[in-house]
């Protein structure tokens, strides 16, 4: 069962997404799960396709993904920068068009941390002068 696959990992907030792309008719498993049992919005769907339409690849692979951390935006932004990231290791003249989409930076931000004496990151324990 040594089928050829092509691999990309993509990372948001607290998400780790890895990807494999074998050759297929389109469809996509998420931790073992359809697209559409993981991710029950149109919206996220609608995310995890965009390296796929933007390439013209949709019905060209099958996806297989495992994910886990952070919460459902965010991991469904980790899989598309997966699916990104793979398909350039499948076709690396894909690069220009995936690059001008911003598809394969990766977003770094992340919560910031809360620090001691306040009851947030950046809010403050109410001030009063008398």
């Amino acid at each position: 069962m040594s089928q050829e696959f092509y691999y990309g990992t993509g990372r948001r907030k607290n998400s780790v997404a890895r990807t494999r792309l074998y050759a297929g008719s389109g469809s996509i498993e998420i931790n073992g799960r359809t697209v559409e049992d993981y991710f029950p919005r149109d919206t996220l769907r609608m995310i995890i396709d965009q390296p796929l339409e933007i390439t013209h690849m949709h019905s060209k692979f099958d996806i297989k993904v495992n994910v886990d951390g952070g919460g459902i935006s965010g991991q469904a932004q980790a899989i598309r920068h997966g699916i990104s990231r793979a398909l350039l290791q499948y076709d690396d003249g894909l690069r220009s068009s995936l690059k001008s989409a911003g598809l394969l930076t990766r977003d770094s931000r992340k919560i910031e941390r809360k620090k001691y004496g306040q009851p947030g990151a950046r809010k403050k324990f109410q001030y009063s002068k008398r």
